[in-house]
């Protein structure tokens, strides 16, 4: 709680009704993907503690998936996204992985950082 008070008041930074947190750090252009569109994506994703728990890069390939088929604030992000876009998402627990954590690598209630960079939409 006490890191998305801090993050929220950093310059850029913008905060949606449900609490998820982004900051745009390049824009792209043309349509937003619609919550039934399948979206190519590089992102990487790190703990608040700065622990990385994903990357597409360092797997080498992006990820594709449905822009409804992942946690609400990605889906909540995407959906206000453009293809080209590279936003910096800070995501609260409840528009996560909430109180059951994922796996090993995402305890519960942990507010999860992600760098996004949306390439493309397809149907």
């Amino acid at each position: 709680q006490k890191y998305l008070e801090e993050n929220a008041k950093q310059e850029g930074v913008t905060t949606t009704d449900s609490g998820l947190q982004y900051k745009i750090l390049k824009q792209g252009g043309g349509k937003n993907p619609q919550a039934t569109d399948k979206v190519v994506v590089n992102y990487q994703g790190n703990l608040v503690s700065g622990k990385e728990f994903d990357s597409s890069y360092r797997r080498g390939e992006p990820a594709s998936f449905g822009v409804d088929q992942v946690i609400k604030g990605w889906t909540e992000a995407l959906l206000m996204m453009k293809p080209g876009d590279q936003w910096q998402l800070v995501i609260p627990a409840e528009l996560a992985y909430g109180e059951q954590g994922m796996g090993q690598s995402i305890p519960p209630h942990s507010t999860l950082l992600f760098d996004v960079e949306l390439l493309s939409i397809y149907q």
